[in-house]
């Protein structure tokens, strides 16, 4: 029943439950406010915590003050007091249910819901837009009684009500004074060693490589690792998963690299590694490791990151000249992202889910669907800076593209970028899934770009005993042959093999007679050279085997021997670089490359030959057995014929046996793994 009497109205304004309800309401309004009006900060993510913890504290006393006022007032005639009444008592319950799964979405699941931040937000603004009028009006509404007996006590009470709620509402705001003075952020040590070699001068820390930092000076290794702690935070599963086994990850673990980075150190000395470093060891780079003095040319954390999820999703700015040619920031973390310990952790991975922006504006970027990203590390030059002599072009992945048949400017419905091919769209959980930015997505898709990177190492990922390491070479060798469907380039993209190859041989020869074989290899699907990449170091190449109806091997080439080697004479796709002196540069030391003596690559679309020519012996027939020496044959009877069966495939292998003999020592009985990534057969009639 209303209170009716100056008294019971009196006490109805002062009651605990109501001062203690309303400043509640006054505190979670100003924090939610700061929250969402004002910038990311310490003070706000305090508030953050503050304001989820007091919002679940607020509930109780919350439903209890507005069924004993409901019950109170429900009465009373209808006028625009109960009308905001209600109204305030529609929108204080959005926003506490709305806040209740919010908090539970940001405790318990991988994202929070916009939709019900959404709703928070605008509840929050109808709080203030009715609940205000409705507290002024009802005060106003007591205070213009004609009964001085209703007034006198009720002004008093109002007047407490007010200081009450002040005060309390002040007394709220304690924790978070608190909890700014209380913490201490993590001491980040953004400076170089003392030691530090400025060879290339103070205002170049990072040459001979182009990368650069934001602020130009070193940034604490921390805050651009910790990558396994965006999959166990609960969040990015899937997509860590898949970067955990991919050359970005293992960059800079990759033995061959680091005994090159090595060998380039004691010889140019270890300044000039930092040439390597923007694209395979950035966190050392940036750190300042790839120093004169340091014992260790990569940190442990790059070693064990490689390209880092920071170090990509930092990056802000990149041109296309190549070698590592970027700005990387330094993104502002979350309170407790880089302290140790589960309570922390959890924690900083609430702040994230339950205050999301900074997260997203720091490290999501339209930047990352453009070529011209990748073209920051994949184009490379050396000049007269690393060789003394002058600028050579190296692997060029970015023009290649630019310049093909896949690249049609303002069309994206024809062209086909990097993305599209080595980070196909999967199905996802993931709470970063859909992606309203590009052209043929939307933002609930249900889908995001696999972070495999899968292009052509079928060597490293088991080599370094990586988990997952046999799945990623077995989808990387698919990947070479063009087995993968990608539907969302199915109608740009070319049907079959990656690179097939076809025979041309004649149908039918006598013998003695000259034997005329071509193998045709087309780049088909490639958006870059075949092969693309260090071409001193991989090889593709044509290999042949011609037999008898008795099996016996009448030609072949582009086979292997017993130590790994290739034959000599083998039709091949590779590069022969050579020093000033015209010595062949066959260890990779790129940093004494001048030119090239010999190259053979396929551009996109186009096509190449090999040409071989043997005599067709007389040959044996598919019923007599093989003679023991495969050299010699039996002669065929007289109007007899016979067959030679000819089979050619398209070998790879990503690091050819003389480097890593070089490198790890013929005893090693270390070799890389070669796949066959297309062939053809063929069957030629032999008439005597």
């Amino acid at each position: 029943m209303e209170p009716t009497s100056g008294r019971s109205r009196a006490r109805e304004w002062k009651h605990l439950l109501l001062i203690v309800t309303s400043a509640l309401l006054v505190f979670e309004t100003l924090t939610g406010l700061s929250i969402w009006l004002l910038g990311f900060s310490v003070s706000n993510q305090v508030m953050v915590l503050v304001h989820t913890a007091f919002g679940i504290m607020l509930v109780i006393p919350l439903a209890w003050y507005s069924i004993r006022h409901w019950l109170n007032y429900r009465t009373t005639l209808a006028s625009h007091v109960k009308l905001t009444g209600y109204l305030s008592l529609v929108s204080i319950a959005l926003a506490a249910i709305s806040g209740l799964v919010l908090t539970w979405q940001a405790a318990f699941g991988t994202r929070i819901s916009y939709t019900w931040d959404f709703l928070h937000i605008v509840a929050t603004i109808a709080l203030i837009v009715t609940c205000l009028p409705h507290v002024v009006a009802a005060a106003l509404r007591v205070m213009r009684a004609p009964s001085k007996e209703v007034v006198a006590p009720v002004r008093g009470a109002i007047g407490r009500f007010a200081y009450g709620t002040t005060l309390a509402t002040a007394l709220l705001f304690v924790p978070v004074v608190v909890g700014l003075l209380l913490y201490e952020g993590p001491e980040l040590n953004n400076s170089f060693p003392e030691d530090y070699s400025y060879v290339y001068g103070e205002d170049r820390p990072f040459a001979p490589s182009l990368a650069r930092t934001a602020t130009g000076g070193a940034f604490d290794s921390r805050t651009l690792g910790g990558s396994q702690s965006c999959g166990q935070s609960g969040c990015h599963e899937e997509v860590a998963k898949e970067w955990s086994v991919s050359a970005h990850r293992w960059s800079a673990m990759d033995p061959a690299f680091r005994a090159v980075q090595g060998i380039m150190g004691e010889q140019n000395g270890p300044e000039s590694t930092r040439y390597c470093g923007g694209c395979h060891d950035p966190i050392s780079l940036f750190s300042g490791t790839k120093n004169l003095f340091a014992e260790d040319l990569t940190n442990q954390i790059g070693y064990d990151e490689g390209v880092s999820c920071i170090v990509c999703h930092a990056i802000k700015e990149t041109d296309v000249q190549g070698n590592a040619n970027y700005v990387i920031t330094q993104p502002e973390r979350y309170l407790f992202e880089l302290a140790e310990g589960k309570p922390a952790q959890w924690t900083s991975n609430f702040l994230i889910r339950a205050y999301p922006a900074q997260h997203i504006e720091s490290l999501q970027h339209k930047l990352f669907k453009s070529p011209e990203f990748c073209a920051a590390c994949h184009k490379q030059f050396i000049d007269e800076e690393i060789n003394n002599v002058g600028w050579v072009q190296l692997q060029n992945q970015y023009d290649n593209w630019r310049k093909s048949r896949w690249n049609h400017p303002g069309d994206p419905t024809k062209t086909i970028e990097c993305r599209e091919c080595h980070m196909p769209l999967v199905d996802s959980a993931d709470p970063a899934s859909g992606d309203d930015l590009d052209y043929n997505r939307t933002k609930n898709d249900g889908r995001h770009r696999s972070h495999r990177f899968l292009g052509a190492n079928q060597f490293m990922p088991v080599h370094l005993d990586l988990p997952g390491g046999e799945e990623q070479v077995e989808l990387t060798e698919r990947w070479l042959r063009g087995e993968i469907e990608i539907p969302e380039i199915a109608s740009k993209w070319k049907d079959g093999v990656a690179v097939p190859i076809t025979l041309t041989i004649p149908e039918a020869v006598r013998p003695g007679e000259e034997v005329p074989i071509e193998v045709h290899i087309t780049n088909n699907k490639l958006g870059h050279d075949f092969p693309t990449g260090p071409l001193d170091i991989i090889q593709a190449w044509v290999e042949v085997t011609v037999t008898d109806d008795a099996g016996q091997v009448v030609f072949s080439t582009g086979h292997r021997n017993e130590e790994f080697f290739i034959d000599p004479g083998t039709f091949m796709f590779k590069a022969e670089p050579v020093d000033q002196y015209g010595n062949l540069i066959d260890r990779h030391n790129l940093w004494e490359m001048v030119g090239v003596r010999y190259r053979r690559a396929l551009f996109p679309g186009f096509s190449d030959r090999a040409s071989y020519t043997f005599y067709c012996p007389a040959t044996l027939t598919k019923d007599v057995e093989p003679l023991p020496d495969a050299s010699a044959f039996r002669m065929m009877a007289p109007g007899g014929t016979g067959r030679l069966h000819v089979k050619a495939r398209l070998m790879y292998r990503k690091v050819d046996q003389y480097l890593l003999n070089v490198l790890f020592g013929e005893d090693s009985g270390l070799t890389s793994p070669v796949s066959s990534l297309s062939e053809d057969e063929g069957v030629i009639t032999v008439q005597s």
